[in-house]
């Protein structure tokens, strides 16, 4: 059956699809005769388009953009609505699922346990499963109280739960794309179910963005601002360009003073790499260096001066958690209970407290752009290229997979250093003003 016809054929039931949007929790009551009005109006104009599906949503949108009375907002509830109708609605009588479907009430606690346990079987980053377990736990909420379901589970609720995270909560495409995968873990791994084709077609899309950038002037700026621990922490952010946990988890072992590098183990991806240790910090690092072995011997004396040792080395080595190669450069200001071992260890620095300390850094410096810990490793790219550095030789340091994720960086320092000159600028010369009144100050 082709698209359009089956579109045809749904045209009566418009009343069965309000029912469907609101029963799914896609939108709110009130809201849905809208939805169902746009699903109309695109089943008429399709009528007369033989374009593939794609084409035709795009086509119609143009149509919309084309009509004066029809606001921006408008287009999106259409766009919405649309996409409803042909994912979820269409399909939604037709969809057949391999694997045992589990009840929802009975086993959720049971379930979120075994994904936790699953988690940890597999070496997920403690921040993964925190934020993965947190994410079924809200699907598990949707499913009980937004669709009033409490029998069953199946693939189909995902695609239902990322629509509503980007229709009613409006989330960003990369929250729901790490929704995504935390109900894949969940699906896969965990109850084993197959998703079949909905596995590789729900990822959400993102535009193209290009990272803030720093200049040269605001990094010493930002610099004059801060002092101690932090400042050496962001020397190290913007004259290496680490990501932030690649920062926090650097161990002693790890900086080669001699060689001037720094092995980043373990980076995204699970790859280690090499970076350049600048020069300008040696010496700070020396002198922090001496203060956290102090820090380490007073642990020791104590009972205590473990860290964690990722993988099965605790066991392979079992007293290497205590020497002082594997303790971690920037470690906690005290020691903390393991959440997963239950040990007493000084642990790293948080990931919040080296957040705050640039947040605080970029309003005392009076710095109006949005700038984050990563917008130094933006900014540690950028000037790299400014100074005529190989951007495959930037690829390797910042540990880029595919050579198109560096490019980037090319178009941020494209439209930095050639910036046309402004038709407004040549309107009256280059030694003129205007007064406020629209008249030249020329003479």
């Amino acid at each position: 059956m082709q698209e359009t016809e089956k579109i045809r054929d749904y045209s009566q039931v418009f009343p069965e699809f309000q029912k469907f949007i609101v029963s799914r929790g896609f939108v709110q009551e009130a809201k849905a005769p809208y939805f169902a009005w746009w699903v109309k109006r695109f089943e008429a104009f399709c009528a007369n388009s033989p374009a593939d599906v794609p084409d035709r949503i795009d086509d119609f949108l143009a149509n919309l953009r084309g009509e004066e009375k029809i606001t921006d907002w408008q287009i999106e509830q259409a766009y919405q609505a649309v996409s409803i109708f042909l994912e979820h609605y269409l399909d939604a009588e037709n969809v057949v699922f391999k694997g045992t479907l589990e009840p929802v009430v009975d086993k959720k606690e049971a379930i979120i346990a075994l994904a936790k346990e699953l988690l940890r079987i597999k070496h997920y980053a403690y921040s993964t499963e925190r934020v993965y377990l947190d994410w079924i736990e809200k699907f598990f909420n949707y499913i009980i109280v937004v669709r009033h379901k409490n029998k069953q589970i199946e693939p189909r609720d995902i695609k239902d739960f990322l629509t509503y995270l980007a229709v009613k909560r409006r989330v960003s495409a990369s929250s729901q794309n790490q929704a995504f995968n935390a109900l894949l873990f969940l699906f896969r791994d965990v109850l084993k179910i197959e998703l079949g084709h909905i596995g590789k077609a729900l990822r959400a899309k993102r535009g193209p963005k290009l990272p803030g950038v720093l200049s040269v002037k605001e990094v010493r700026c930002l610099f004059a601002h801060m002092e101690g621990r932090n400042l050496l922490m962001a020397q190290v952010l913007y004259g290496t360009g680490m990501r932030l946990m690649e920062l926090i988890r650097l161990r002693v072992q790890d900086i080669d003073l001699e060689a001037n590098i720094i092995f980043i183990r373990a980076g995204k991806g699970d790859k280690d790499r090499i970076t350049i240790l600048p020069h300008l910090i040696k010496e700070m690092i020396l002198k922090h260096l001496a203060e956290v072995k102090a820090i380490y011997e007073k642990d020791v004396t104590l009972g205590y001066g473990e860290v964690y040792l990722p993988d099965a080395l605790s066991r392979k080595y079992p007293n290497a958690a205590k020497e002082w190669r594997w303790q971690y450069v920037f470690p906690a200001v005290s020691l903390s209970v393991d959440p997963r071992s239950g040990k007493v260890r000084r642990h790293h620095i948080g990931e919040k407290t080296v957040q705050m300390a640039i947040r605080n850094a970029v309003c005392r410096a009076g710095i109006v752009k949005h700038a984050t810990v990563h917008t130094l490793r933006h900014s540690f790219a950028t000037h790299l290229l400014m100074n005529g550095v190989n951007i495959r030789e930037i690829q390797e340091l910042l540990g880029h997979k595919n050579i198109e994720t560096t490019m980037v960086y090319t178009h941020v320092l494209r439209d930095m250093s050639n910036i046309p000159k402004s038709p407004l600028d040549n309107l009256y010369g280059d030694c003129c003003t205007l007064t406020g009144t629209g008249k030249s100050n020329s003479p």
